[in-house]
């Protein structure tokens, strides 16, 4: 592994939002924002239009907040426009949606260089465009005079193109329980970065940049899935959600996990075996990767992309991991939790 480098020196301040204003960061971040297939009227009005030929919209909000969801030293703009727009993008697929516009509410010191800024417009930009959304519009405000953290509020509406939407409250006993897409890279790449290195730099990319698998969500919905969700905090917390509201016990399997997320031997196994720990713990617990989980009837053939790592049954709702407790086995594996906990 190794270490990143340096911080780049702050950038001129006549680059700064203060010297620029607030309609000159507008327009320059409008300028990088691509176009949304779907808006009648995009950014530089009171309020968007967006055309809604299905009569329901998908919508959904998070926030990324500096030093907690993301360091300025360890991503570029561009990764942070990347992660802010997957966080939420990741969320209309898991309804089964396809995302059609984001708004973004920004707070940020007034020295911010307003390049930067451009660089996360670019980046959310780049995000979207295969989905063919884009930035519509939003908000820009000075953060308190005594913060130096820059905030982004992002908030994702999706077209349902008249699929009825997947909750996490369908699943039934009998059902697989399946993933897409990966899980433990971005808190493995986490874990490199913590320690002050920058490499492998597929996991640290990881942790940049997640890849969500959004084709997954609107397949799984054509699939017959009876519930699904975005795994945000951590396989075990999410499944957690799922089993709580639907009602069920969700078991994982160990060893179908192991084939799927840990075979071939890569870069996780690389840096588990540097640090002294398992690198199934990121697996099960660690969150940000943006994968998909979601439950099928028995029988059904999962469409692509989708593989099998557990099932559905009845009892007390709750998740375990080979017949084992979620939470023992993510203490046994030195994780300590089963995912990530908010004000925790």
């Amino acid at each position: 592994m190794t270490r990143p480098r340096p911080l780049v020196p702050r950038e001129d301040l006549a680059d700064s939002v203060r010297v620029v204003g607030e309609f000159g960061v507008i327009a320059r971040v409008v300028a990088r924002a691509g176009s949304a297939a779907a808006a009648e009227v995009g950014p530089g009005d009171d309020a968007a239009v967006l055309r809604v030929p299905d009569g329901r919209v998908v919508a959904t909000t998070d926030v990324l907040v500096e030093g907690r969801h993301f360091r300025r030293d360890w991503s570029s703009a561009e990764d942070v426009g990347h992660k802010a727009a997957a966080a939420n993008l990741a969320d209309v697929a898991a309804m089964g949606g396809v995302a059609t516009a984001l708004l973004v509410g920004l707070a940020c010191p007034a020295d911010t260089p307003t390049s930067w800024l451009e660089g996360v417009a670019a980046g959310m930009a780049a995000e979207c465009a295969p989905l063919g959304a884009a930035v519509v519009g939003g908000d820009t405000v000075a953060s308190a005079p005594d913060s130096a953290a820059v905030v982004l509020s992002v908030t994702a509406l999706g077209d349902l193109a008249g699929r009825a939407p997947v909750l996490r409250s369908g699943a039934r006993p009998g059902d697989v329980l399946a993933v897409a897409g990966r899980l433990g890279w971005s808190a493995c790449g986490l874990a490199v970065l913590r320690r002050g290195f920058s490499s492998p730099l597929a996991a640290v990319t990881a942790h940049r940049r997640p890849s969500p698998p959004y084709a997954a969500g609107p397949a799984a919905a054509d699939a017959g899935a009876t519930a699904m969700c975005d795994v945000s905090d951590g396989l075990l917390a999410d499944a957690g959600h799922l089993a709580a509201d639907s009602g069920v016990v969700v078991d994982v399997d160990r060893a179908a996990l192991v084939r799927t997320m840990l075979e071939p031997p890569g870069p996780l196994q690389q840096v588990a075996a540097a640090l002294g720990t398992d690198p199934l713990a990121w697996v099960l617990t660690g969150g940000e990767d943006h994968a998909l989980l979601a439950t099928f009837p028995g029988g059904t053939a999962l469409p692509g992309g989708w593989v099998a790592v557990g099932e559905v049954r009845s009892g007390e709702p709750g998740v375990f991991v080979g017949g084992e407790p979620a939470a023992e086995v993510a203490t046994a594996l030195g994780a300590g939790r089963t995912g990530h906990v908010h004000f925790g």
